[in-house]
């Protein structure tokens, strides 16, 4: 499953992904991962979720990339319940045009592979368009 946050910068996306994933803590069994472009959420999220810092892994250049990444992680922890995505169009050169096909690809893999994944765009709802619709928005 997919779930989306939604709108502008400045709009508190982040404080409640962070809010979020913190919060899920105590309903999982598994494991949780965030994955953020930079180090600068560390330490708002609690010690038990695997922060990954995407500016470590400056070779991610397009969503090909990240996919791959992203089932590479899945990979190493079988027992991933939710992966947190914060501000995907700072990461590997992601427009909006290559949300729809991504979005899906990230529903493709939660189908095959079990985690959820929580990701956060910087737009507002009419921007993304009719693709949208077949996900849930979080706020």
């Amino acid at each position: 499953m997919v779930k989306l946050l939604v709108g502008h910068k400045g709009s508190g996306k982040t404080k409640q992904m962070v809010d979020m994933a913190n919060d899920c803590l105590d309903k999982v069994n598994g494991s949780v991962v965030f994955i953020n472009k930079n180090q600068r959420l560390m330490y708002d999220l609690n010690y038990r979720i695997r922060v990954v810092c995407m500016d470590d892994y400056e070779l991610i250049t397009n969503t090909d990339e990240y996919i791959g990444f992203i089932l590479g992680i899945i990979s190493q922890d079988h027992d991933i319940e939710t992966i947190y995505i914060d501000s995907i169009m700072k990461h590997a050169d992601v427009t909006l045009e290559d949300l729809p096909k991504f979005i899906k690809r990230l529903a493709d893999t939660s189908e095959k592979y079990g985690p959820d994944f929580v990701v956060s765009l910087s737009a507002d709802k009419e921007e993304l368009g009719a693709w949208v619709g077949e996900y849930e928005i979080l706020n």
